[in-house]
């Protein structure tokens, strides 16, 4: 399917109020599926190709799968409806729990990849991971790893295709 860029900058749009408020990023590897709460990410053109750049700290449970199955759904829910569900899903790892099941959360199947969106009134991208590059302390601002960092948990930033994106109901 071709992606209709129009519909993608208007898409992006969006999606660039919604993401502060918070964003599903799901993954899927195999038979296990886990969806993680995200704040940042940008999007645009790279490499000629419409992209989506998401931030996964080294940490992450998500980020295992992430870089096994390299690709992922975007979920940005329209209302507050989901608001409980993004805050347990930025809490809790889905290494200690399932949190599709804990907060009874649908997923419909994605159009372009394996990876499902979960289901709700809102925006949805599916992407494929074209790159990735880990973050280094020594290459980052000092009041960024000082605010951001102090754990040392730095992020790798994953840059994606978009396969796909549209409005769900």
């Amino acid at each position: 399917m071709e992606l209709n860029m129009t519909a993608y900058s208007e898409y992006i749009k969006k999606a660039a109020e919604i993401l502060p408020k918070g964003a599903f990023l799901t993954t899927k590897n195999g038979g296990k599926i886990n969806t993680m709460t995200i704040g940042w990410g940008t999007f645009g053109f790279q490499w000629g190709t419409p992209t989506a750049e998401v931030m996964v700290r080294e940490s992450r449970f998500s980020k295992e799968l992430l870089d096994s199955s390299m690709e992922f759904t975007l979920t940005f829910p329209y209302d507050n409806g989901m608001k409980d569900a993004l805050s347990y899903c930025g809490q809790k790892s889905g290494r200690d729990c399932d949190k599709i099941l804990d907060c009874d959360l649908s997923l419909i199947d994605a159009k372009e990849i394996s990876t499902p969106v979960v289901s709700c009134k809102g925006l949805a991208f599916e992407c494929k991971i074209i790159a990735k590059t880990e973050m280094q302390s020594g290459l980052t601002d000092l009041g960024v790893l000082d605010k951001w960092y102090k754990n040392g948990d730095l992020h790798t930033i994953y840059y994606a295709k978009v396969e796909a994106c549209y409005e769900l109901d």
